[in-house]
């Protein structure tokens, strides 16, 4: 990806959305962990739960990289996926926003790969 010099604004913006984002995903893995936590019936379901976990896991540390060269991908994505608002990254720089905007209209299909 580019390399972009980051403005301190533009560093709590990222960082905002970034969190932001990352607790809905984990309040989402800990609704449907509660889930099938209740619904256990035997000890074989105890790791059916565990690895569904470990994928969790897996998504979440592959997916979540504030790298900032990679951030404008990450924020594409999270924007696609509805857990960033394109609003919420109004005080990015014009570039980045284009960048953002760009991977949007022409990468969808990267998006919806990923989306798992």
């Amino acid at each position: 990806m580019h390399d972009f010099k980051w403005s301190d604004t533009e560093k709590k913006v990222a960082r905002a959305a970034y969190d932001n984002a990352l607790q809905k995903e984990l309040a989402a893995i800990m609704v449907r962990f509660k889930e099938l936590a209740n619904a256990v019936n035997s000890p074989h379901e105890l790791w059916e739960i565990e690895a569904y976990l470990q994928k969790a896991r897996k998504r979440i540390d592959a997916k979540y990289d504030y790298r900032y060269s990679r951030l404008p991908l990450l924020l594409a994505q999270l924007v696609f996926q509805n857990l960033v608002k394109r609003e919420d990254l109004q005080k990015l720089s014009q570039d980045k926003l284009e960048i953002i905007d760009s991977l949007l209209e022409k990468d969808r299909n990267y998006f919806y790969e990923n989306d798992e």
